[in-house]
């Protein structure tokens, strides 16, 4: 039996871990919090109590976490690091959004272990990781991504092998940035129309019915009409993600003004006490009193 570890049980890893129980594999988490895990051991996931002890004879090894430091503490961390117990014939897969700078360092380490390194960042929220149907960005060698693909398989709907490492970390970052991008204009927009007299609730009818309208964005807009904020996608990471595609940017010497711009309405509304709030809750700094 295929044994894959999840480290990190946030919204998007616990769900991964329950797709991987129930489609067979026997699986290993790690979570700070082990609370979060105790869900996961009743149907049958082993718990370990470090990132090293879970990675542990482990075919394969998912990290699923909030940012650069948070990657870096559960795979290189001194002692407890999951990157102390891969074998040779494991592959180490890091799902979290984080930067191409970081993930390539990442997979340079992994490797000298001889252990592979597939960067695999999804596209999805909560809703799609529950269904399996999520979109995987892959990044590494053809010979490591066909070894993970089948247990990918599992909790996704596509897969799409973009290149070397770093490409799917540098593709992530530009898909979220064009949501974020859709979401506040559109964020701004409604309540302008609505200081004309067009409801929120009829510009979304009108939005929908357009052909540059994602299928994201059309369920974006109608949470926006009816104010419904619950945390999918929520404005903290969206801030973070921005932050990440800017230096990306700036280190390659493009101009991104629009990037900078939007970033600073998310950073806007995080500062405004709006960070646990879903992507669409950015309207909140604009809405109507």
């Amino acid at each position: 039996m295929v044994k894959v570890t999840v480290l990190g049980m946030g919204a998007m890893g616990s769900r991964l871990a329950r797709n991987f129980l129930n489609a067979g594999y026997a699986v290993t988490v790690y979570n700070r919090s082990l609370e979060r895990t105790a869900a996961l051991q009743t149907d049958g996931a082993q718990v370990a109590a470090t990132p090293r002890a879970a990675a542990a004879g482990a075919d394969v090894v998912i990290s699923m976490v909030r940012d650069d430091d948070a990657s870096r503490e559960i795979w290189l961390a001194d002692h407890t690091g999951a990157i102390h117990s891969l074998g040779t014939n494991t592959v180490a897969i890091e799902s979290s959004t984080v930067t191409p700078e970081w993930v390539k360092l990442l997979a340079s380490n992994v490797v000298v272990t001889g252990a592979a390194f597939v960067e695999a960042p999804v596209l999805g929220t909560r809703p799609q990781a529950e269904a399996g149907q999520l979109i995987y960005l892959l990044g590494g060698e053809a010979d490591a991504v066909s070894r993970v693909r089948a247990v990918l398989e599992t909790t996704s709907s596509v897969i799409h092998h973009l290149g070397a490492v770093g490409s799917a970390a540098a593709m992530k970052l530009a898909v979220n940035a064009q949501y974020g991008v859709q979401v506040a204009i559109w964020a701004e927009m409604l309540v302008v129309l609505e200081k004309q007299g067009i409801s929120p609730d009829r510009a979304v009818e009108v939005l929908n019915t357009l052909p540059t309208t994602s299928p994201a964005l059309q369920v974006g807009g109608k949470l926006m009409a009816a104010h419904k904020y619950a945390p999918m996608f929520p404005i903290d990471l969206v801030e973070k993600d921005f932050g990440y595609a800017l230096s990306a940017a700036q280190a390659l010497g493009v101009a991104t003004p629009t990037l900078a711009a939007v970033r600073a309405v998310y950073a806007n509304a995080k500062a405004q006490g709006y960070g646990a709030d879903n992507i669409v809750g950015v309207k909140q700094l604009f809405d109507v009193g």
